[in-house]
């Protein structure tokens, strides 16, 4: 069974930090790019990064220079450190994973999180 489960969400104040996290069980982890997305309230999910299996990185226009997006193979994880936060980050942010990073590009994905919540007060 596959699970990914997100921690490191939170009530933050506009300008702070956070890094969330995402623990992957039940796969191949080495072998899939992973995703982040983030869905805001009454808005649609949106890609916000993804890293591929390689390790090459991608983010959405709206967060370049301010998130970041890694992996550690050897823990089965990947991370999204989120600096400067803005009112507008606030929304469910979740993992997922693919075998084709051109999936997770679509918006699409094999296996997704539940996600954590990151609300920005103004």
């Amino acid at each position: 069974q596959v699970q990914l489960v997100e921690s490191g969400g939170g009530l933050v104040q506009a300008g702070d930090s956070l890094r969330l996290s995402c623990t992957v069980s039940g796969l191949t982890f080495s072998s899939y790019a992973m995703g982040w997305f983030r869905q805001a309230p009454g808005k649609q999910r949106e890609l916000v990064a993804y890293i591929s299996s390689g390790g090459s990185t991608n983010y959405a226009d709206s967060v370049k220079g301010r998130f970041t997006i890694s992996r550690d193979n050897a823990k089965n994880s990947v991370y999204l450190q989120v600096n400067t936060l803005l009112p507008e980050d606030t929304g469910v942010y979740s993992c997922a994973a693919s075998l084709l990073s051109a999936k997770l590009r679509r918006g699409d994905y094999d296996y997704r999180g539940q996600g954590t919540q990151v609300t920005v007060s103004s």
